[in-house]
């Protein structure tokens, strides 16, 4: 029996980053993990390959319709589906053995199997049981479905089939309007797919600014991708190569079914703690099956905390790193924190989408007096050259203190610009204190320069 200061349950983004913290902080540390390679989910078969498989068809997307303009002329390049699965495999494979080096250079040990919690202060891997002072539960989620649709991942998948489909298939039906149905989606439709999203909601991206919603919608149609709002999927019917999506329409009860070669249900997440005994324990969970924890990511059982998809709020790595950090903070007798007002989302699509605070309709019920300062990128130099002017930056502002209460980018690189915002609302910054520093031209980081300017006296360029 080995003894520890820490044991973290799952090697994921919020589980691995934890470990490291951890064991920077002097703490003798150990991380459970059943997979053959770390990393989670979104390592595995999540965030980073499908980042991969954005990235190789947006340029079959810039070989295509932007090549000849610019001069570059010649036949459009053909898609080899296994070289470009390899492409996203190698990707993946060097991502995951960098975690496992920094598991090395931190002298953390990988119990490999599966890890359940007997009692408080042990967690059990395969037939050995180890001693722990504090166990951070970090087991992520899983993807979930709708009642009586079974995932087959062969013609009605998951995300994570859909990251290795056998071949390209020619139609395809994508069930959510979220993040997950969009990227896929959008990676299927450059690559020639017919894609058709089938939302319950009359929108798409829930939770997301109107104004980005819309936008984006109007953006990806023009793409090629369909929607069909508004509509409650009520069966999916296979066939050994077919499937056969029955959805009807929450406005007039109507029928209609569809025919696809692949179904992607991405009706979003849940979290996985399976197997490992916290109902047995003791622990408290909540009602849609999280780990409830206190303001330090404590559950009731002493000695035991839980972080990441496990518990409450944004299914975001990010997020999940934040709270491993601040956990370990905890439990190595510092004050861990995580600003939660400040979490920036991302949608991988092009043109990206990022967003960090409130939204203009939570000011509006919250009754709270606000401005809004937009920019379009079509005033933004460097995106015109690179024909990527359709988005705009807006940044919303308290409309007496001037005080920056969220952000919403459509448009070039937002996933990195969004940034900038959130540091300077983590420093509680006006939009004159962005609109009054330098930004380098040409850049993309100009437009946010812009919209801060148009919280104030107008922007320059529009």
């Amino acid at each position: 029996m080995a003894s520890y200061d820490v044991i973290v349950i799952g090697a994921g983004p919020g589980g691995y980053v934890a470990a490291i913290r951890c064991a920077q902080l002097g703490l003798k540390t150990a991380v459970v993990e059943g997979r053959e390679t770390l990393g989670g989910t979104c390592l595995n078969v999540g965030c980073i390959p499908s980042k991969a498989l954005l990235h190789a068809t947006h340029q079959l997307h810039e070989a295509e319709h932007n090549f000849a303009t610019m001069g570059l002329k010649g036949k459009a390049p053909s898609v080899d589906w296994p070289t470009m699965q390899d492409y996203k495999q190698s990707v993946v494979d060097s991502n995951t053995s960098g975690i496992e080096f920094l598991f090395k250079k931190n002298k953390i040990d990988w119990l490999k199997g599966w890890g359940s919690i007997p009692e408080a202060g042990k967690v059990k891997v395969g037939d050995e049981v180890h001693e722990a002072r504090n166990i951070i539960v970090a087991s992520g989620s899983e993807p979930s479905s709708l009642p009586g649709i079974e995932i087959d991942e062969k013609i009605v998948v998951s995300s994570t089939g859909a990251l290795s489909l056998p071949k390209i298939p020619k139609k395809m039906i994508v069930v959510g309007a979220g993040v997950i149905g969009l990227e896929m989606g959008s990676v299927y439709a450059r690559l020639g797919t017919e894609v058709t999203v089938v939302e319950f909601l009359d929108h798409i991206t829930p939770g997301m600014d109107k104004e980005v919603q819309r936008t984006l919608q109007k953006l990806l149609k023009k793409q090629g991708m369909e929607f069909i709002l508004n509509a409650a999927v009520q069966s999916v019917e296979t066939t050994r190569t077919k499937a056969k999506l029955t959805y009807k329409s929450r406005k007039d009860d109507s029928e209609t079914q569809l025919d696809a070669d692949v179904v992607l249900i991405a009706t979003g997440r849940k979290a996985y703690t399976d197997g490992l005994g916290l109902s047995d324990l003791g622990v408290e969970m909540t009602d849609r099956g999280q780990v409830k924890t206190d303001g330090h990511w404590a559950t009731n059982v002493k000695g035991v905390y839980a972080i990441g998809d496990a518990i409450v709020g944004p299914m975001l790595a990010h997020k999940a790193e934040d709270e491993g950090m601040a956990v370990a903070e905890v439990i190595a007798g510092k004050h861990g924190h995580v600003n939660y007002d400040v979490i920036p989302g991302v949608i991988y699509t092009h043109p990206e989408v990022a967003s960090v605070g409130k939204t203009e309709e939570q000011l509006k019920d919250e009754g709270r007096a606000y401005k809004a300062g937009k920019f379009s990128f079509m005033g933004n130099a460097r995106a015109k050259a690179i024909f990527a002017g359709d988005g705009f930056v807006k940044i919303l502002a308290d409309k007496e203190t001037d005080r920056i209460l969220g952000a919403h980018i459509v448009g070039p690189a937002a996933g990195d610009l969004i940034h900038e915002i959130c540091v300077a609302m983590e420093f509680g910054a006006s939009a004159q204190d962005l609109a009054l520093t330098c930004h380098a031209h040409p850049t993309y980081s100009e437009a946010v320069r812009e919209a801060a300017l148009a919280c104030g006296d107008g922007p320059i360029h529009m």
